[in-house]
């Protein structure tokens, strides 16, 4: 949407993820220490006659998308029964 909004050059967006669990010990920039956390890599590739700016940037709003906002917030599961 960003693009098409801006006028970009940007012809097609595949976003690959990857998660694993790692040791909270060896994540440099972890609030946990102890146990071990998870770790979501996503790999963005942009196609299009984009310069060095326009990437950066659309890379930048990547990060501000909803669904990474909401993995990289404090998260909350509560299971409930459903009744009908």
């Amino acid at each position: 949407m960003y693009a098409e909004r801006k006028g970009l050059p940007l012809d097609r967006v595949e976003v690959q993820l990857s998660h694993r669990k790692i040791h909270a010990a060896d994540c440099e920039d972890c609030e946990s220490q102890n146990g071990r956390v998870d770790e979501i890599r996503t790999e963005v590739h942009l196609e299009g006659d984009l310069d060095a700016e326009q990437r950066a940037r659309l890379m930048q709003i990547a990060t501000r998308c909803p669904v990474h906002r909401t993995l990289t917030s404090e998260i909350k599961i509560r299971t409930i029964e459903g009744r009908r």
